[in-house]
């Protein structure tokens, strides 16, 4: 039997409209902040990606929760914890109205009491909507580390890149992880959204979604200073028609088999 998830409309919502990008905003033109978040809106873009490093999980410190707040737009709030011990620092991101909670698996000890925690907390935007959970792997972390969670996630993101160093490609091993990611989750019953995130360019975006995630994260690649509409809008239709052209293939795959 499946088991039931948490924060079911919004999560409905999600699996109805994936693949979808979430796009990072902490590369956009943070002086020009409600004028890119319009383009965004105009591009079709559904979700807001939203980095939050503390200089201590990872070699970085970006934003917090003033941020998340001060992002006046429509668009679901997808909040990445790349932070230590998330556990008392949930309800400042909550109150901030984030849709979306990730936390990195490999933050604190006690990171099921943090999923826990997530799931009886009430969404700020719309207290119908819920919040869905989220763990995030370094591309180091082995996947089994998820499995005493399952019961508690909505989303698990498998990072493509090491957090915290600019200037990274996308790992070659991801498809492989994202894979065998999937049939973990067949086997638990559950239905659960996965996300690749870190890496992700206009030229690779097509064989990213054909690795058959829900979600992808993409930032630098929609705001490069030069057309964050055009590109946003670009992002989208690759990821759809390399999405579609992956399903017909599988079909004539199990059409064969039979």
């Amino acid at each position: 039997m499946q088991a039931e998830n948490v924060s079911k409309p919004l999560f409905d919502e999600l699996r109805a409209k994936s693949p979808l990008i979430s796009v990072g905003i902490l590369t956009a033109d943070l002086m020009s902040l409600g004028s890119e978040l319009k383009l965004m809106e105009r591009a079709g873009v559904r979700l807001l990606h939203v980095d939050v490093t503390d200089g201590c999980f990872c070699p970085m410190m970006t934003v917090g929760p003033v941020f998340v707040k001060a992002m006046k737009t429509s668009l679901l709030k997808d909040v990445h914890l790349l932070i230590d011990e998330p556990l008392n620092k949930l309800e400042s991101y909550i109150a901030a109205g984030a849709d979306m909670i990730t936390v990195q698996v490999e933050s604190c000890r006690h990171i099921h009491r943090v999923l826990q925690a997530l799931g009886e907390m009430t969404n700020a935007n719309n207290s119908n909507r819920g919040i869905l959970r989220g763990v995030a792997l370094n591309p180091g972390t082995p996947l089994e580390v998820i499995a005493p969670l399952m019961d508690e996630l909505e989303m698990v993101f498998l990072l493509a890149v090491n957090p915290g160093w600019s200037g990274q490609k996308f790992i070659p091993s991801t498809r492989l992880r994202l894979e065998q990611l999937r049939q973990m989750i067949r086997d638990t019953g559950r239905d659960i959204l996965v996300g690749v995130d870190g890496g992700v360019t206009r030229d690779n975006i097509a064989d990213v979604a054909r690795m058959e995630a829900d979600i992808i994260v993409t930032g630098s690649a929609v705001f490069d200073g030069k057309a964050p509409l055009e590109n946003a809008k670009f992002m989208i239709s690759t990821v759809s028609d390399a999405a579609k052209t992956s399903q017909t293939t599988s079909v004539k795959q199990q059409q064969g088999k039979l």
